[in-house]
């Protein structure tokens, strides 16, 4: 978000939006985005938090038997989980604050990933604090959940810090390798995304040992920063039989192949006129096509064909299909992909769901506006003057997530707290219903990505016995 906030000076450098959908449709004005489309239903909400804001991103868990989600409380310096079991009801069951929060500066819990080695449940949530401020170097606080709902058997086992550049962790991606391991990606103010192994971490391993890896950026953009990555997604290729890293670099995106990660390998890239303060990367499950988001306003999501990069035909794609947006006066920001659905938080804009069945043509498939905030006075500044800005439109619906075995959408909203969502026509997610690999940024943790070779005896038990390990 840091980052972000040198986005509101560029807001003027409009690029020409694509075929975006609907072209001509006329927009709501900024007084009335009230309420939603006829498909879209609002099941639940919770206002988080007093004060200006309320949270940044989202996190459901995906197993039947824990209706859990997790909010970020962003400058509140909190994580809070809530037991969903009735979604209209959302019960806030535990809540955790860095300590001495009096004493801290920075944009706070930003970004949350929860993942299970074992029998066990974990959460890691990310954190960021400015020069100046405790906890300067702390990355990501992890909680071993396995307990809940019993709040009481919820406890921190673990901070990963990074003293080596001073910042923490915006965005995060926790990842089931292909070789059995579960992977914590991570941005950082330095120009690669590291790589921890999180069995290292919770068990208590030497935490010399926790980090195994770094993915280069080969698309700086010094300009406002350091030349990092911002967001990034993670998901088995099973046609290649590679584990892939799909990063949006700021200035541009990138592929990379991490089967293994200790040694990653650069693909391709997407660099061009228009590309600068790229954000998310989102790839079809099959690899074939991505979703793209740049962080500036008038800019659209753009959809592209990334099969001759795949391929190796090219090393740089510069030319997107097609493109889309909620309201050209504004942004959207994050996405969840769930193949032809692309679930959108929209900032302003609220909850957004369009569809990719015509790649060229994307659709709109509902909306549900959760903002109800004044146009252009998003976040920005300092904590000094409230981190309020008179130009940036970077307020409303941060995070989105998608629970696949029931169709449950969770949402944050900056402005507005925690949103339950169910859309028609939307009961789950499995990619063999649309002929794609079931390979979405949900893992599964138990077998590991489908399609990837399976593991030798050796290994698995290898495996096992580490895991087990870890786990005492």
């Amino acid at each position: 978000m840091r980052r972000l906030l040198a986005v509101a000076t560029l807001a003027g450098l409009a690029t020409t939006a694509l075929a975006a959908q609907d072209p001509g449709q006329t927009v709501h004005p900024f007084d009335q985005k009230k309420g939603g489309s006829a498909s879209m239903h609002m099941i639940g909400h919770v206002v988080t938090h007093p004060g200006a804001w309320k949270l940044s991103d989202v996190e459901m868990e995906q197993d039947p038997s824990r209706p859990y989600v997790y909010a970020s409380g962003f400058t509140n310096f909190d994580m809070q989980i809530y037991d969903v079991r009735d979604p209209s009801q959302p019960k806030k069951i535990y809540s955790w604050t860095i300590e001495n929060p009096e004493l801290h500066r920075g944009i706070g819990a930003m970004d949350g990933k929860y993942f299970k080695i074992g029998n066990k449940y974990y959460f890691a949530q990310s954190y960021q604090f400015m020069q100046g401020s405790p906890d300067k170097d702390l990355g990501a606080v992890i909680f071993d959940v396995t307990g809940l709902p019993d709040a009481s058997k919820v406890k921190v086992v673990a901070r990963i810090r990074y003293p080596q550049s001073p910042g923490g962790f915006h965005n995060t991606f926790a990842y089931k390798h292909s070789d059995g391991r579960v992977l914590y990606f991570a941005t950082v103010n330095e120009p690669y995304a590291l790589v921890y192994d999180l069995d290292k971490v919770v068990s208590g391993a030497d935490s010399s040992t926790w980090l195994v890896g770094k993915v280069p950026n080969p698309t700086p953009f010094k300009q406002i920063g350091t030349g990092g990555y911002h967001d990034f997604y993670v998901g088995y290729d099973p046609a290649t039989h590679q584990d892939k890293f799909y990063g949006a670099g700021l200035g541009g995106y990138s592929t990379w192949d991490v089967t293994h990660p200790e040694a990653p390998k650069q693909i391709f890239t997407i660099t061009g006129l228009g590309l600068d303060i790229a954000h998310t990367f989102t790839p079809s499950p099959d690899g074939h096509y991505a979703v793209t988001e740049t962080e500036y306003q008038y800019t659209p999501l753009k959809i592209w064909d990334l099969s001759e990069g795949q391929s190796g035909k090219t090393k740089n794609l510069d030319l997107p299909i097609s493109g889309w947006t909620a309201d050209w006066r504004d942004l959207s920001h994050n996405h969840e992909v769930r193949w032809p659905y692309v679930f959108v938080s929209a900032y302003e804009d609220g909850m957004q769901v369009f569809d990719l069945k015509d790649p060229k043509n994307p659709k709109t498939d509902g909306y549900y506006f959760t903002c109800g905030c004044v146009h252009e006075h998003g976040f920005g500044g300092t904590p000094d003057n409230g981190w309020e800005s008179t130009v940036s439109v970077e307020q409303g619906a941060f995070g989105v997530d998608v629970r696949n075995y029931d169709g449950l959408i969770a949402l944050s909203d900056m402005r507005t707290g925690l949103w339950l969502f169910r859309m028609d026509g939307f009961k789950g997610w499995n990619g063999h219903d649309f002929g794609m690999p079931n390979i979405s940024s949900v893992q599964d943790y138990d077998h590991g990505p489908e399609g990837a070779p399976a593991r030798s005896a050796s290994s698995a038990s290898a495996a096992s016995t580490h895991q087990t390990h870890g786990n005492q």
